[in-house]
């Protein structure tokens, strides 16, 4: 799955930096993530890259490395003192971040991907990282709301983190609700919760993941109303 992951990331890293591109000079404007602006997001993803590009390296050098050192507070700080900079600026210094973890990707040796990392979600393998990117890539792509929304996320991404999702989806539901999650097309339904299902949730796995991400998902068939769902 590495190496297949490595393709997708590379891919939209491409799509991400094509529209950051044509975006200089609107990145100051709001996103779809409640106060942040585009600039804002943009700059979390150059973060992130380094972040992960910190713990591969800490990997290849059997260190064990924390994702952020010095906490969030100071990850909060470095995105919003590179959300103020000049578009171009933004643009550059996520084409840099991207170019710096692909490299770092490349220095892994095979036997080194296995090996545990320390990020933000706990404790993984450094193989799990290149997975996070292409979430990271996809997910706040489309949150930049510009001409990607969660209807171009690509099907191989889609496909993989819509059953991840699902499968917390029980923990993130209000206590006694039941849901039949429907994939409009393909006879796939899962059931989730405590007790019968009580509401049905039906659309595209891209509506489906969207809406499991916490983003709008347009075209959702849902009778009896979306219920809440806790932070994912």
């Amino acid at each position: 799955m590495t190496a297949e992951g490595l393709d997708l990331v590379a891919s939209a890293t491409d799509r991400l930096m094509a529209t950051l591109r044509g975006a200089v000079g609107a990145l100051g404007e709001p996103s779809l993530l409640p106060g942040w602006t585009r600039a804002h997001v943009a700059t979390h993803l150059a973060r992130n890259a380094d972040s992960f590009t910190w713990l591969l390296d800490g990997a290849c050098a059997a260190e064990r490395r924390e994702q952020y050192p010095g906490g969030p507070a100071t990850r909060a700080a470095a995105i919003e003192a590179g959300a103020t900079r000049p578009d171009e600026d933004v643009v550059a210094d996520v084409a840099r971040a991207c170019a710096r973890f692909a490299a770092a990707c490349a220095r892994v040796p095979d036997t080194t991907w296995s090996a545990t990392v320390t990020a933000s979600a706990g404790e993984r393998p450094a193989s799990h990282l290149v997975w996070a990117r292409l979430r990271e890539l996809e997910v706040h792509h489309a949150d930049l709301g510009l001409r990607y929304s969660p209807v171009d996320w690509p099907a191989p991404f889609v496909d993989a983190e819509l059953p991840s999702r699902l499968e917390g989806l029980g923990s993130r539901l209000p206590r006694g609700t039941a849901v039949r999650v429907v994939r409009s097309g393909t006879g796939q339904a899962w059931e989730v919760g405590a007790g019968p299902a009580s509401v049905t949730v039906a659309g595209t796995a891209n509506a489906l993941l969207a809406w499991l991400l916490g983003r709008d998902a347009p075209g959702l068939e849902a009778p009896a109303g979306l219920p809440p769902l806790a932070p994912w």
